[in-house]
């Protein structure tokens, strides 16, 4: 069934209307609508951001000072006075509801091992965390030192950080997918004390011994005073580092009562990174005061999650969709933790076996899923589902269409868009308003979203540059090792001075949906139009034969270049001149004459980064001169062999 952009698909029944949790809270509150409870949360930052402390009844000591000492950004600070730890947050049901399933974890190969099909309540959660908490401090981890940690998304990473949280330590990790030189760019920025590694992994059915790379890591780290090894592609592998290693078995300490490092709202809790396809990736720093907040606010109010969920997102300890998972345990979700590759129906069948109430995935495995012609609510028992996410890229309207048609009618499809810098989504679901194909339902509570013309003027119903005009408490408290706040102001705040760019366009329309048209800083000028690839992508990737696609305008400031198209054929197919042909018919007559590619190439892949996102910036770098080894890292993609396709002479 064909859709438009802006078709209803769903609209929510008065028991949603009367049960949902951000429904409570506007009621409480005396507010008719979401959007006057989102007006009145962009506007009172100080009574919003102090309601949802006490709304949700944060453990810790609220203290007597203001909510936001200063509100200029860059310089915002929120709740000076205030103390509490994230862990402690996270860990509260251990107490109010100990036998409560926490974790369920799984891999895609399901033989023997202790590492297998694991489950973990509240109760059995806390007391990993004590023991693993009572070694690192036995290592001599405190507060402000750092634990990195190379491991896959498995308990004892999420227990590991825990841990760190509750010692008011600060917590880093990268995939074990990382190459070394990947890892080693971000772990020698933040000089840990501890590193915790995986001897190695599987995927898709190979095994992957990392030990070497392992070796590599600890011999750039020079801070390091003990290695951590989870024996986890060999359960009898040894300790990796000689005198200064030990194995997790042997971190683990028992006997230690589970406490917590009371530290101030802008504490350091996590380091994330950029995604680092060209120089060094930016540290960020979230404090855990702001993720708290931001976390409890999202998953009870957008995506109306609680005790009783179990919510899944799939996803690697290098994304930030990995923080925003284990978040689920703030509100006393279940949460689910898969290593493995996606392939197939894998992640479906994982939902029904695990009974995922919430089901999260980056936009390109939906795509993916209704491209191969699957029918999951027919092949699955999927009807404990009732929300599910889509992120990394925006989800054209066939996407929408096909989980309405494939999974579940009565869904709440939630697209997000945000990211690391912000450890979150500030425009995404609302269980409240209607549901439109294509269309992101609203922006978040407390996240003050405008499109910015060419001039710097809000407007509405046009396409423009995202910005947030008013600071969010988990916005990063800086990046590490930026001691004049330099580089954290010319990333977000040196186009428009006080305001965050984020780099993206959007439309938002005047009922409060929003629409995401890709990066800003890869838009297609043609004739003076110009024109997100997110457009570009849905006409291309709507044939059967295109598996994936990539566009590129080698345009510069006053000079008009060559539009580029890329296309991933699928099996069996070839690039025809009939193809050719009927791709460009498409693209003249959805977009305009002047989005008719110069050239359509066949590659055998689509450059990406290791969380999925297309590479169009290093791509237009390389073809417009800069060699292979500068325009991308190749340890921070999926796929680096295929970037050689895409030079000007291929």
């Amino acid at each position: 069934m064909s859709v438009a952009e802006g078709d209803l698909l769903w609209e929510p029944s008065e028991e949603v209307h009367r049960t949902a949790r951000v429904a409570r809270f506007m009621r409480e509150r005396g507010f008719g609508s979401y959007d006057e409870l989102w007006r009145w949360s962009v506007t009172d930052l100080e009574g919003f951001w102090d309601a949802i402390w006490a709304y949700f009844d944060v453990l810790g000591e609220r203290g007597d000072g203001p909510v936001l000492q200063r509100a200029e950004m860059p310089d915002a600070r929120w709740f000076p006075g205030a103390t509490l730890n994230h862990a402690r947050n996270t860990l509260r049901r251990a107490e109010e509801d100990p036998d409560a399933t926490a974790v369920v974890f799984r891999t895609e190969a399901d033989d023997d091992g202790p590492r297998r099909s694991r489950t973990l309540t509240y109760r059995e959660l806390a007391a990993e965390v004590a023991e693993v908490r009572a070694g690192l401090r036995a290592l001599g981890v405190g507060r402000g030192d750092r634990v990195a940690a190379y491991v896959p998304n498995i308990p004892e990473a999420l227990v590991a950080f825990l841990a760190t949280a509750s010692l008011g330590a600060i917590w880093s990790s990268c995939s074990p997918d990382f190459g070394a030189p990947s890892v080693i760019d971000r772990f020698t920025q933040i000089e840990p004390k501890v590193l915790i590694a995986v001897d190695g992994y599987a995927y898709n059915g190979k095994r992957f011994d990392r030990s070497a790379v392992v070796r590599d890591i600890q011999a750039s780290l020079p801070t390091l005073q003990a290695t951590v090894t989870i024996p986890y592609l060999d359960s009898d592998a040894a300790a990796i580092g000689g005198d200064r290693a030990l194995r997790y078995a042997d971190l683990r300490r028992s006997g230690e009562p589970l406490a917590f490092e009371p530290v101030p709202f802008d504490h350091p809790l996590w380091i994330l990174y950029s995604s680092g396809t060209t120089g060094l990736p930016k540290p960020i720093v979230h404090g855990h005061g702001g993720v708290v907040l931001e976390h409890l606010k999202s998953l009870s109010f957008q995506q109306d999650l609680g005790p009783g969920d179990v919510f899944f997102w799939y996803t690697t300890t290098g994304w930030m969709m990995w923080n925003y998972l284990i978040g689920g345990l703030l509100v006393g979700a279940t949460v689910v933790l898969y290593d493995g590759a996606p392939g197939g129906d894998t992640l479906w069948r994982l939902a029904a076996d695990t009974g995922v109430t919430y089901f999260g995935v980056g936009a390109p495995y939906v795509l993916a899923s209704m491209k191969a012609g699957s029918d999951p609510a027919r092949e699955h028992d999927l009807s404990r589902i009732r929300g599910i996410g889509s992120t990394g890229s925006p989800l054209p309207p066939e996407g929408f269409r096909w989980l309405y048609d494939h999974v579940g009618r009565d869904l709440l499809v939630g697209s997000f868009s945000g990211g690391t810098d912000v450890a979150t989504g500030f425009v995404g679901p609302c269980p409240l308003l209607p549901l439109r194909a294509g269309v992101i339902q609203c922006r978040g509570l407390g996240a003050k979203v405008e499109a910015y013309d060419e001039k710097g003027d809000p407007v509405i119903g046009e396409v423009g540059e995202l910005v947030l005009t008013e600071p969010m408490p988990s916005m990063p408290i800086y990046f590490w090792n930026d001691e004049n706040g330099d580089r954290y102001r010319d990333s977000y705040f040196g186009v428009y001075p006080g305001v965050w760019r984020h780099g993206d366009w959007i439309k938002i329309l005047p009922d409060g949906g929003c629409v995401i048209y890709g990066r800003s800083d890869s838009t297609l000028n043609r004739g003076g139009v110009r024109m997100g690839t997110a457009d570009f992508y849905r006409v291309v990737e709507g044939f059967e034969e295109i598996a994936d696609s990539l566009v590129v305008d080698t345009g510069q400031l006053g000079q008009e270049g060559r539009l580029l198209l890329y296309v991933q054929l699928t099996e069996g197919v070839t690039l025809s001149d009939d193809l050719v042909g009927r791709l460009r018919t498409a693209l003249r007559s959805t977009l305009s004459p002047r989005h008719v590619p110069d050239e359509i190439r066949a590659v055998p892949g689509v450059p990406r980064t290791l969380s999925g996102k297309k590479l169009e910036v290093p791509v237009r770098k390389i073809l417009l001169g800069t060699p292979i080894n500068k325009a991308a890292n190749p340890d921070a993609m999926a796929n680096p062999e295929v970037l050689r396709h895409f030079t000007p002479d291929s």
